[in-house]
């Protein structure tokens, strides 16, 4: 084939055509973490006009028809003519990649809206963006439509003694995959925000539902590790303090509880930094240092222990929000500081702080260092446990377990494992898997509960063990991700609460022992449907009720019946493989760590020996269970 290839063949993507072109490029993909990227961008900007404190107040509306507006009474985006460019301040940012005052660090010192890309990336892939600006005693308005053209030029339509920005925009639903905002998805970054701005309310309406939230933290952080500790027995109050260094800020709040659980959160300018940071090794390196000395100094272990950094990890619940000009992230989700001299800062201030504390709270450090022995000891402990074990069990075995039905591909990329409820359904999913990449695992019942057992009966039970060998990379200090033997872990059970059960006693277990699974997303969960509608031949699958609603809706007139799935061992392998397992036609979550702690967390208050925060939650969700709909 002799195609010529002249200068006319190369293309050039004018202003934001190319974002449109290749949207993932710019916001990582175009189903639901880059639909609420979209919302991110946009909050964003209101939230670094309050961190220059200018803004106090940012209220999110999520519209009946998909649209969302974000209001905050900041100075308002500026208006007046860019003297290179030719157009108003407003429009360029609305419509040029990388304009923005975000570049230097005089308009705006510190900024979370650098991990983004910036509004001219929202309205690129918006049906439409309509944006006001309070300012200046006038009210401004532009439009523009279906990728940044513009339909509205910057226009005055009143007047007014207020100040700040609203945008009104609704993603484009030929760009995405999903087409409505997910409130509880949204109300958790909102309610994130506003422990990590105090000096900001942010309110959130749903036009649909016509509920109102409305989150004002006046504490900060302090707070959000009352939050973090609700469900757990708190034996230290809440340790805070804050420094500053130049331009850079830090705000640490921590405590430690009775339970065997580590959370602990970091923030570099409101964004989470799901993977660490030299901020968190700052800090860990400072609270080592200083409770290693007093405990040494103060000869508060008596035993010959060697403490360890886990050891002083354990029963703590820490949050540590860092504010710094220009910050440099990396790995491959962007959420990991790499900024060395923070890790400096932090260090520095830490150790001050807590060694003022500790010398003004004798107690308290007392109380630390008597959970830190326990934590030694039990870690010794689970050692020899975990060797005793490992003589007799499937944790170095190279043997396969019995009730495994393996899949024959070799290469790990394209193989899939389905850990499955029950033997019915595991009998089913044996039938309709693809033998070639999908391998099943049946499970007898619930596993054993690792929020109360300790390692020796974790690693003895029979589920745990046939999982373990099934996964193939061990677990906890032996845990390896280069012996994976699947690149999917696909957890598949009931659409009802026993199922839900099931699927967080799992999510709680791989938290705890494999969580590096969930960091590098293998771990996912598989969505059965919960009806199968039936017209003569033809066989719909709804997955929620207003999806049937809208299937039934559209068969008016028409003679159809409908099946309520109670569980995968009612459909036969054909529908289970069309359904659930057919990697064209079915739908799966990818769990991510905040999944996962919220399982755990959850987990907590249910099996925990609170009663009271018990049963606040069920009568909450008590609509819930009456529907076999929990979702946990």
């Amino acid at each position: 084939m002799n195609e010529e290839y002249k200068a006319e063949d190369i293309k050039v993507l004018e202003g934001l055509e190319a974002v449109r072109k290749r949207p993932a490029m710019y916001i990582g993909d175009t189903g639901f973490k880059g639909f609420h990227h979209l919302l991110w961008e946009v909050v964003d900007n209101a939230i670094d006009e309050a961190l220059a404190g200018y803004a106090k107040n940012i209220k999110v509306t999520l519209k009946k028809d998909g649209s969302v507006v974000v209001e905050d009474d900041g100075r308002g985006i500026p208006v007046d003519i860019h003297p290179q460019y030719k157009v108003s301040a407003l429009e360029l940012v609305l419509t040029k990649l990388h304009a923005g005052g975000k570049f230097d660090s005089k308009t705006y010192k510190v900024s979370g809206g650098l991990h983004g890309v910036g509004i001219s990336v929202v309205n690129a892939l918006s049906e439409f963006l309509d944006v006001k600006v309070k300012r200046e005693g006038k009210i401004w308005h532009m439009r523009f439509e279906k990728g940044g053209k513009k339909v509205k030029d910057l226009e005055v339509i009143g007047k007014t003694q207020e100040t700040g920005t609203i945008v009104h925009f609704k993603p484009d639903n030929t760009i995405f995959e999903i087409n409505k905002f997910d409130e509880k998805y949204v109300k958790g970054r909102l309610k994130e925000l506003a422990y990590l701005n105090p000096n900001v309310t942010i309110t959130l309406y749903n036009e649909e539902t016509q509920r109102e939230y409305v989150f004002k933290f006046e504490k900060g952080i302090e707070e959000l590790v009352e939050e973090l500790s609700k469900y757990k027995t708190p034996i230290t109050p809440v340790i805070s303090f804050s420094g500053r260094k130049d331009e850079t800020f830090i705000d640490i709040a921590m405590r430690y509880v009775e339970e065997d659980v580590k959370i602990i959160k970091g923030y570099v300018n409101n964004i989470h930094t799901i993977e660490g940071g030299t901020h968190l090794s700052g800090f860990f390196n400072a609270l080592s240092r200083v409770l290693r000395d007093k405990i040494s100094k103060e000869k508060l272990i008596k035993s010959a222990i060697e403490i360890d950094i886990e050891d002083i990890k354990e029963g703590l619940i820490a949050v540590v929000s860092l504010k710094l000009p220009q910050p440099q992230f990396e790995g491959q989700t962007k959420t990991k500081l790499g900024t060395s001299i923070a890790k400096q800062i932090v260090y520095a201030i830490s150790v001050e702080k807590l060694n003022t504390y500790f010398e003004e709270n004798p107690k308290v450090l007392k109380i630390i260092a008597s959970r830190i022995e326990k934590a030694a000891q039990a870690r010794i402990a689970a050692k020899k446990a975990r060797e005793l074990v490992k003589r007799k069990s499937a944790l170095e075995t190279t043997t396969l377990p019995g009730k495994l039905a393996d899949c024959s591909e070799k290469d790990v990329s394209k193989t899939e494992l389905f850990i499955v409820e029950g033997e019915s359904a595991g009998g089913s999913a044996k039938l309709a898997r693809d033998r070639y990449i999908q391998a099943v695992l049946p499970l007898k019942g619930k596993i054993i509960n690792v929020e109360k057992a300790n390692m020796i009966k974790v690693l003895k039970n029979e589920e745990i063990k046939a999982l373990i060998a099934a996964i193939g990379t061990g677990i906890g200090d032996n845990f390896d991700i280069s012996k994976l033997r699947y690149s999917k872990i696909i957890i598949m059970t009931d659409a009802d609460v026993d199922g839900a059960h099931i699927r967080s006693l799992l999510l709680t277990f791989f938290y705890r022992y494999m969580r590096e699974l969930i960091e590098q997303g293998h771990i996912y969960v598989a969505l059965p449907p919960l009806y199968k509608i039936k017209v003569g031949k033809e066989i719909y699958y709804a997955y929620s009720d207003e999806e049937k609603d809208e299937i039934v809706e559209k068969l008016k007139g028409k003679s159809y019946e409908i099946q309520r799935y109670k569980g995968l061992g009612e459909m036969n392998p054909d529908q289970l493989w069309e359904t659930t397992m057919n990697p064209q036609n079915r739908y799966l979550k990818k769990i991510t760590i905040e999944d996962a702690m919220e399982a755990e967390e959850i987990f907590s208050l249910l099996m925990g020996e609170k009663v009271e925060p018990r049963k606040e939650f069920i009568m909450t969700h008590a609509k819930e269970l009456q529907r076999d709909e929990l979702d946990i």
